[in-house]
């Protein structure tokens, strides 16, 4: 079994190759002081950072996981992630109201991506 770890910590690792999917852990903005939509990009952003370091993109996600911690902003996410996601590519999602690690996060995003 050929399992691939990536910035591996005590605690988790930023991503994990197996069987040609990669399984990233959540993603958050880089700068917890913007509104929703600027922290979404940015965590959008990272991802597509991860996933190019990995050898795949985001046409390739298969599933994604979006955390919010208020749905009253789940729209002006989604008008970020609508626009992020490329036409026919759209991944299994679910979005789910969260109680964030820190009180400055609004949304966390995980995606499992082939490669």
């Amino acid at each position: 079994m050929d399992i691939k770890r990536y910035e591996t910590k005590q605690r988790m690792s930023r991503a994990v190759i197996h069987n040609n999917t990669a399984y990233l852990c959540g993603q958050v903005a880089k700068e917890y002081v913007d509104d929703i939509k600027e922290q979404t990009k940015t965590t959008l952003e990272k991802i597509d950072e991860i996933l190019s370091d990995l050898g795949t993109n985001k046409d390739n996600i298969l599933s994604a996981t979006i955390y919010i911690k208020d749905m009253s902003l789940f729209a002006d996410m989604n008008e970020i992630w609508d626009n992020w996601v490329n036409e026919g590519f759209a991944p299994a999602r679910a979005c789910v109201e969260a109680k964030m690690a820190r009180e400055e996060i609004l949304v966390e995003v995980s995606v499992i991506a082939a490669v």
